[in-house]
């Protein structure tokens, strides 16, 4: 016997540093090098949390990341509070604090026990039968009731006020857990001259050589031969040794998530650095050595703290130096759980059994147990648990020829249980590999790979240390274009018969009343699983969505196989039968401020401005947001509101002029050679003849055929093209093109540069436009006869570059200055300064809507829907005739996109003056109709009018141009409004003012 739980001597911790913590307000000592978890239990702490469901007491079962129990919240301050660790992953600094969660008023008398108690009433599913009636109840109880007892874990109520960074990296190799296996693959690899990449999630590479106290390998002990080979690899300037990384996602063409946490585990962290570093790694190949997690057994009363795996009591003695408890029971059904045995024996611990599954035991470890005085039980099961806040006892029976006798309990303070182990399958699985079954392992293991990537060691099925190591070496070797000899490894251990178990243990008949527990952290139990499969689940998807089982941050780490095996018992088919779930990512939970990097706060939803935005701020202008940007919408004088300010800036622009900042249009260059052919196979329009300084209206498609973006594109030279976009079109468009040029025509010699940035635009408009811009302009004779409408040129204004348009939004005599943003305030004060002569009035967004309305120009996005065709929108003059291709040139072939039926674009005119359309109000053909109406468009746009005289409206109607004259009825809550259909071209429909 010992006298504590922390062996006098011994781990991998430094016992010259204690470290001082608190847990549920009560203050605990351990070394550096402990986790949360290891200190609670070397000061006899085994009650750590209470179940989801149930609240039944509960402790550790692992200790690493498939921990399902010991979940709890670590405050630094007020701001730093984060719930949902993992206490086995918690790395212990001094002052830390840490509680329990799911419980209240505390964790031994927690008043939600009363749910274990009331079990029978709250079966699996039990949610989706229960709260159907009465209906008036669920906004009145259920779903309050529900919401306070969901979750685990308390939300942080503050900001968080740490820093996180994010970076791209690009890889030869990428090798995902740095146990034996994955060492040996960086060796090999690193020996070639490439680039690797080597990461574990825990702050120790080395994985489960950290705690084989019995390996030799090239005649050194497990944890040197790994100091020795880490020390190497970290000396290679072409290797990257990332520490307390977890590979959480696999996503595409080899690209890797990771989630590196950098100082979780100090006391104090220093103000430069960041808390956790999230990379986005593209690698040639990958390998996967991610292991396998050994399972428990599934037998009554198996949840009681104190009951835990075998390889987990293993790590907490050889890794920190802290036995599990005093006197201990290893139910088991292979060799692995012998060695524990073994271990803890020789630091002084009693173990009272060891119960193993198998009819008969043979083998090195087990006559190495029975040498050393232990009491091996061949062919045993468990039959049911004691003890409340802590095991106390297990009952143990033989089973022979298939029947359960011979019971007997035993006292005991913990219990050890194997039943083999899992590969990890869990990135294997996300990157669409394919998984095969294996009946000699009774597991799952990787099959077909979809990318470049080799699994390596345990999470293939390949348990024997010397085996392992060799399967490394060559996954490591077997990377592309690094082929080279690979490394040979002399292991001397003790060898293993590894035996996996599945299901639940045989049982007594009746069996216990017990709970049996399959998922943990779902409190879900086969009784659960077989209510399942009565009630009609087959598939394992299916049961796991209906129980819950495998679910949330646990991913079936610890419950899949075992769900698989019970279920397919219960419906008597093979296990594979049964299916597979999908494993999920993240592998264990990433933080939302690693996602998030440096997007939040102001940085968030980044606020944009154009250079004249201090000169609309000082006239007391009203903002919108525009994609992402900030945008006058209008500018009140005289305590307008927005229809007088707009009512007047509208007549000012008709009768006079108008300045307006559009500089938030998308510009993209569009550069070289092979730029006029690469223009014709994205647009729709005729890009060949346009000559140099002129101007044409462009409509881009998707492949369906429907309106993407439109605007401005200027022939600024034989090879160059200055293209603009909608606002908030703009980095959509460029992606679209770029996506083309790369992967579709590559061979076109053009090249793409978005300029939304570098021009500031300044749009005049009105029939004064040219007099107030005869004075500045420098070097272009802008008269009427040499610079028609559509036409663009290069010259100087107020001394400043230009690029130069005659365009109009508006359906006015109409210039668009472009200047270098340096001088965008500079230009358009003294645009301002100049057409004071002239009655010119800055105008916002919302009078340039109702400008462009009237005349009928669309905007996309708002005056289309995603299933608007040019000839929908009355557009198709400007598709190019004759054009071989476009994109969506063949889609607008198809007999439905040619209908008569279509929603067109068409003008409404409320019959009663004095009535304004709301934009997105249904059309009907009939009125008086009553729910369900038939309905035949909708209202896009809708404005009070400024020169008409009455409301305007514009709409998608079905047939709409053959509609015209025809009164259609908008159905509104005070009854129908009658409106007729007209042209949608409002205003001066000739187009006499625009080419004034």
């Amino acid at each position: 016997m010992i006298a504590g739980l922390r062996t006098p001597s011994g781990g991998r911790i430094d016992r010259t540093q204690r470290v001082r913590f608190k847990f549920d307000g009560r203050s605990y000592e351990g070394f550096a090098g402990d986790t949360l978890a290891s200190a609670l239990l070397a000061n006899d702490v085994h009650l750590v949390g209470r179940s989801f469901k149930y609240h039944r007491p509960r402790g550790f079962l692992a200790a690493g990341s498939e921990e399902p129990n010991g979940l709890v919240t670590v405050t630094r301050d007020a701001a730093r509070v984060t719930p949902n660790l993992r206490a086995t992953q918690v790395e212990l600094y001094d002052g830390l604090i840490a509680e329990s969660q799911n419980r209240w008023p505390s964790l031994q008398r927690d008043f939600g026990r009363i749910n274990d108690l009331l079990s029978a009433f709250f079966p699996a599913g039990f949610y989706y039968k229960t709260f159907m009636w009465p209906r008036k109840a669920w906004k009145l109880l259920y779903e309050p009731m529900i919401r306070r007892a969901a979750g685990l874990g308390r939300a942080p109520v503050h900001a968080d006020p740490d820093r996180y960074a994010q970076r791209y990296a690009h890889c030869d190799v990428l090798i995902v857990g740095a146990g034996p296996a994955g060492i040996a693959a960086a060796l090999s690899a690193a020996e070639s001259g490439a680039r690797v990449i080597l990461c574990d999630e825990t702050n120790e590479f080395g994985g489960s050589l950290l705690t084989d106290t019995s390996a030799v390998i090239d005649g050194q002990t497990a944890s040197a031969w790994v100091k020795r080979c880490v020390g190497s690899l970290a000396q290679n300037s072409r290797v990257t040794l990332l520490a307390r990384t977890t590979a959480f996602g696999y996503f595409p063409h080899n690209l890797i998530g990771l989630n590196q946490r950098l100082v979780d585990h100090l006391a104090s962290a220093p103000a430069y650095q960041p808390r956790e570093r999230l990379w986005q790694v593209r690698a040639r190949a990958v390998v996967l050595a991610t292991g396998a997690i050994e399972r428990p057994l599934v037998f009554p009363g198996n949840d009681r703290p104190g009951i835990l795996l075998a390889g987990a009591a293993q790590t907490y003695l050889n890794r920190y130096g802290v036995c599990v408890g005093r006197r201990v029971v290893v139910v088991t059904s292979g060799d692995e759980a012998y060695q524990a045995a073994l271990d803890l024996h020789a630091a002084g611990v009693f173990i009272a059994a060891i119960a193993d599954l198998r009819a008969e035991v043979t083998g090195a470890l087990p006559d190495a147990a029975r040498r050393a005085g232990m009491d091996v039980r061949p062919g045993s099961t468990v039959l049911d648990t004691e003890g409340e806040l802590r095991v106390s006892g297990i009952t143990l029976a033989r089973v022979q020829s298939g029947q359960v006798q011979a019971a007997q309990n035993i006292r005991c303070d913990a219990v050890l249980m194997s039943g083999g182990y899992t590969p990890s399958v869990h990135l294997f699985s996300q990157s669409r590999g394919k998984l095969q079954w294996n009946d000699g392992l009774q597991s799952f293991i990787p099959g077909s790979s979809a990318e470049s990537e080799q699994s390596a060691g345990a999470c293939r099925g390949i348990y024997g240390l010397a085996e392992v190591l060799a399967d490394g070496a060559r996954a490591g070797a077997a990377a592309p274009e690094l082929h080279h000899a690979q490394h040979r490894f002399n292991v001397d251990t003790l060898s293993r018969r590894s035996s996996a178990y599945l299901g639940a243990l045989p049982q007594a008949n009746p069996p216990s009343r017990e709970k049996s527990f399959v998922d943990w952290q779902h409190d879900v139990t086969t009784r659960d699983l077989a209510l399942a499969t009565r009630e009609g689940f087959e598939s394992i998807e299916h049961v796991k969505r209906y129980t819950t089982t495998g679910m949330a941050t646990d991913q079936g780490k610890t419950s899949s196989l075992n769900a698989m095996a019970i279920v397919a018992k219960s419906l008597q088919i093979a296990i594979p039968q049964v299916g597979l779930t999908t494993f999920r990512m993240p592998y264990t939970p990433v933080s939302f401020g690693s996602f998030a990097g440096i997007s939040r706060g102001d940085l968030f939803d980044p606020v944009r401005t154009t250079p004249t935005h201090p000169w609309a701020q000082a006239q007391a202008a009203v903002f919108e947001n525009v994609g992402l940007w900030k945008r006058a919408r209008y500018f009140p004088r005289g305590g307008e509101d927005m229809h007088a300010a707009v009512a007047r800036e509208c007549r000012a622009v008709r009768n006079a002029c108008g300045m307006f900042d559009a500089s938030t249009l998308g510009k993209i260059e569009v550069v070289g050679p092979d730029a006029a052919e690469f223009m014709n196979r994205m647009y729709i329009n005729n890009w060949s003849n346009l000559g140099v300084g002129r101007c044409r209206y462009g409509i881009l498609l998707r492949e369906d055929g429907f309106i993407y973006d439109d605007g401005v594109v200027a022939r600024i030279g034989a090879d160059r093209f200055h293209v603009t976009t909608t606002t908030g079109g703009a980095p959509r468009v460029l992606a679209l093109l770029e996506d083309y040029r790369q992967t579709e025509w590559p061979e076109l010699n053009v090249w793409l540069t978005s300029t939304t940035e570098q021009w500031a635009v300044i749009a005049v408009q009105g029939p004064k436009s040219r007099q107030v811009l005869e004075s500045l302009v420098e070097g272009l004779d802008i008269s009427a006869a040499a610079w028609p409408h559509m036409s663009v040129g290069r010259g100087r204004i107020c001394g400043v570059p230009m690029l130069l348009f005659r365009v109009s939004f508006t359906g006015e005599l109409g210039f668009e200055i472009n200047v270098p943003a340096d001088f965008g305030l500079s230009v358009w004060e003294a645009v301002h300064a100049a057409g004071q002569a002239y009655g010119i009035t800055e105008y916002g967004t919302e009078t340039m809507h109702v400008l462009r309305a009237e005349k009928g120009y669309i905007i996309v996005g708002q005056d289309t829907d995603g299933t608007v065709t040019p000839d929908d929108a009355g557009l198709s003059w400007a598709i190019g005739k004759g054009k071989a291709d476009f994109v969506g040139k063949r889609s607008l072939e198809r007999a439905s996109m040619k209908s008569a039926d279509r929603k067109q674009l068409v003008g409404l005119r409320a019959k009663d003056p004095g009535v304004t359309l709301e934009e997105g109000a249904q059309v009907a053909a009939k009125s008086g109709q009553k729910p369900p109406m038939e309905l035949i468009g909708h209202v896009t746009s809708s404005y009070a009018g400024s020169v008409p005289g009455y409301s305007i409206a514009l709409a998608l109607i079905e047939g709409g141009r053959a509609r015209l004259a025809q009164t259609l009825y908008v159905p509104m809550p005070n009854g129908d409004v009658e409106v007729e259909v007209t042209s949608p071209v409002f205003y001066d429909p000739a187009g006499a003012r625009i080419n004034a």
